[in-house]
């Protein structure tokens, strides 16, 4: 074996020649080939982290409500002195590109093990997805692929997907982005961990048999795509729903016992991973044996068990004595569950087969000790020209009304009823405000209080300017989340980008943690974990900076939730914030105008702290019927769906007073804006709590009759609420049914 590691092997492997002599020089020889899989594995883009670690640590992970932070499978924080929330986000990108329907139903089932393996059980999912054009039928089959996945693995398991976003844009045209989210309830003195201990504990294998899916799927998603991208379908994952939620119910029957030390989810790497992690973790060794290993293909070598990622297996360690126990509460539950390994102390993973020592590798040189490149950063040549934007080349449309009308129907802003409506967001009956609103909102019926969810970031404004994008992203989630009543309190993230080893993509991925760090720590909303995707590129071209966030909000009452639809007619329509008529990096410039540039507008972070513990305070107090985040689109398209999101179309009448540009005032982007409505008795009230909290707050119009009616200095606008819901239901679906 020792002379087959040749410059090619390596080169197949992902691995450089320093690294590989780093390799020989760690173990005092040269690794077998299984050996160098193992490594390479780890030492992946995917799983080391190796061209992001040292800027994540300028992210802030700690608060007191925080109860687990980043390094476990999913952070974890309070809701009260009994119950937590887990939660966290992952992508599945490159395998979501070669096998749209696996690629993304394996990202649910991957992310539904990281939550449950702490012991919480799963509540509710959000996805976040971008898409290219669909313009292109391969686009259209990505799309429809990638959502009838995610619909299908968690209908099937009984987990609400109650939220999300999604958008298009053409540098997503060979690099589709899937990132979805999961948080699960857990009692706070029933959280498990991902750390074996005590030598001489078995190590025990639960779940599906392994096979030779998903072999060098981590590297996978450590590579840019090329023209034989599609020839990987043997590196997706083939997941079943249906064994995962038998995996599930068994892991949370045994975490009622104590006979658990330490569990983690075979998923990126499998068994290499499991195994080196927790061992890691632990400051212990992992010794195995591959032929217990239950295998649903014959011949397979040691290479191909221990990096499978086969779905719905799971490693954990027992204490001894109680192994039969743990084997016969999973064999109730029809699955595999096997002693395949015992615990050392050596601080090595020891793998057998047939007989033989076939791997020997110290856990830290996997985990712990994996390279740390702080790679070149370079300042992109293309900001100079994209953030050039004089209006005065920017003619004013004569036709607004038709303006309104085509962002309406935008993909990127036109009701997304045709994805959600592919998701049972009802099972479980927690989810109390659907998907359709600013966040989800999911009661915890063991406590009266509820969480609220939301997932968001505006690409093209990270692609303008990757610091001020990422701060309007975690800005713009905890505002979503604000909306519904409840106080931010934490987001895990997916941080997708192009290729690291270009110093322009890391320029922007620098840039956009250190707007991302700036952000939660004035919002005072740690980061508890997440993902980062590199080599978001095919052929060269990569996808904008897409920092996404995924926030979580708590409320103290369920009863407080708010909701972004107009309520009733005689209600009045006001606006908390102030109306600057920025333009720069907004969906009217791009798709009425056809540029992306300018600079995007600009947030106050200490001004978005106080706009969003305002609008808790008036949900708290009742004092509002509605609250609506003014984002893509702007004002018009906000108070549109204001009139056309509910279960019943309300119109309004409103006057805007301030004198600029008519299209800046109207689809201007300006941050830390929220239409709220409320009966005319609370105005008094409403407007002393805005005072007090230093919010600008401004009364616009009435809630009432059966068109939206905006005017402003100069001019108005005047459209039926038919005419709107129908441009806004069609703009997706439409396009879609038509393929």
């Amino acid at each position: 074996m020792q002379g087959s590691i040749t410059p090619q092997v390596i080169k197949e492997h992902n691995l450089t020649m320093e690294e590989y002599h780093r390799i020989v020089e760690i173990l005092g020889r040269e690794p077998n080939v299984t050996e160098l899989g193992i490594i390479s594995v780890m030492w992946s883009e995917h799983c080391s982290y190796k061209s992001s670690r040292l800027h994540l640590k300028k992210l802030p992970t700690q608060a007191p409500w925080v109860i687990e932070g980043p390094g476990e499978n999913a952070g974890v924080i309070a809701v009260d002195d009994t119950w937590a929330v887990a939660f966290k986000m992952e992508s599945h990108n490159h395998p979501s590109y070669i096998e749209p329907f696996q690629g993304a139903a394996t990202g649910v089932g991957g992310i539904l093990r990281d939550i449950f393996t702490m012991g919480a059980r799963p509540m509710a999912s959000l996805d976040s997805l971008r898409f290219g054009t669909l313009d292109k039928p391969r686009n259209r089959y990505i799309l429809e692929g990638v959502v009838s996945g995610i619909a299908w693995y968690g209908n099937c398991i009984g987990v609400p997907t109650v939220g999300g976003e999604v958008s298009f844009a053409p540098c997503y045209d060979g690099n589709p982005l899937v990132n979805v989210f999961n948080l699960g309830l857990v009692k706070r003195d029933r959280i498990f961990k991902a750390k074996a201990a005590g030598v001489g504990n078995p190590v025990i294998y639960v779940g599906s048999k392994t096979g030779r899916d998903g072999i060098h799927g981590a590297t996978m998603a450590s590579e840019e795509f090329s023209e034989d991208s599609e020839e990987k379908r043997p590196n997706v994952q083939v997941g079943d729903p249906f064994t995962e939620k038998l995996l599930m119910e068994a892991c949370l029957e045994a975490f009622q016992h104590d006979w658990i030390v330490g569990i983690q989810d075979m998923g990126a790497a499998g068994l290499t991973c499991s195994t080196s992690e927790m061992a890691s973790k632990g400051g212990v060794g992992v010794e195995i044996d591959l032929d217990k290993v239950p295998q649903r293909e014959e011949g397979m070598t040691a290479y191909e068990i221990m990096l499978s990622e086969s779905q719905e297996r799971m490693l954990l360690v027992a204490r001894k004595g109680t192994e039969d126990k743990v084997i016969s509460t999973f064999k109730k539950w029809g699955l595999d569950a096997v002693v395949i390994g015992r615990v050392t102390g050596d601080g090595l993973v020891r793998v057998w087969h047939r007989g033989e020592v076939v791997a020997q590798v110290p856990a830290m040189c996997l985990t712990e000790d994996t390279p740390v490149y702080d790679r070149p950063q370079e300042r992109p040549a293309y900001l100079d020209e994209v953030r050039q934007l004089d209006l005065g080349e920017v003619p004013v449309p004569r036709d607004l009304k038709g303006v309104l009308l085509e962002l309406l129907g935008h993909p990127n802003i036109a009701s997304k009823e045709w994805i959600y409506r592919q998701y049972d967001h009802m099972v479980q009956t927690n989810t109390v405000v659907l998907p359709g609103s600013d966040a989800a909102v999911i009661r915890i019926k063991e406590t009266g209080r509820a969480v609220a969810l939301s997932s968001d970031c505006n690409p093209r404004y990270c692609y303008l300017d990757p610091y001020m994008g990422a701060q309007q992203a975690v800005a713009e989630a905890a505002r979503n989340v604000a909306c519904s009543g409840a106080l931010p309190r934490a987001i895990t993230n997916c941080l997708n980008f192009g290729n690291p080893e270009k110093p322009q993509v890391m320029w922007t991925f620098a840039r956009a943690v250190e707007g991302m760090a700036r952000a939660c720590q004035v919002l005072e909303t740690p980061v508890t974990g997440g993902n980062v995707s590199f080599y978001n590129e095919t052929m060269g071209k990569g996808v904008y900076p897409t920092p996404t966030i995924g926030m979580v909000g708590i409320l103290n009452r369920v009863e407080d939730r708010v909701t972004q639809d107009f309520k009733d007619p005689g209600d009045l329509v006001a606006l908390l914030g102030s109306n600057r008529g920025h333009l720069g990096g907004t969906e009217y410039l791009e798709h009425v105008h056809g540029r992306v540039a300018g600079a995007p507008p600009p947030v106050d972070l200490e001004y978005e702290k106080r706009l969003h513990r305002l609008l808790v305070e008036l949900a708290r107090r009742e004092l509002i019927k509605s609250a609506h985040d003014v984002s893509h689109g702007g004002l018009a398209v906000t108070l549109a769906e204001c009139c056309i999101s509910g279960e019943a179309t309300l119109g309004a009448t409103v006057e805007l007073k301030e004198k600029m540009r008519p299209d800046a005032l109207l689809f201007g982007e300006d941050q830390g804006r929220v239409v709220i409505s409320l009966e005319p008795p609370q105005t008094g009230e409403v407007e002393a709590l805005a005072a007090q909290y230093g919010v600008p707050f401004s009364i616009l119009g009435r809630v009432g009759g059966e068109n939206l009616r905006i005017s402003w200095p100069g001019g108005s606008l005047e459209v039926p609420l038919e005419e709107l819901k129908e441009v806004w239901d069609q703009g997706l679906t439409g396009i879609v049914r038509a393929s």
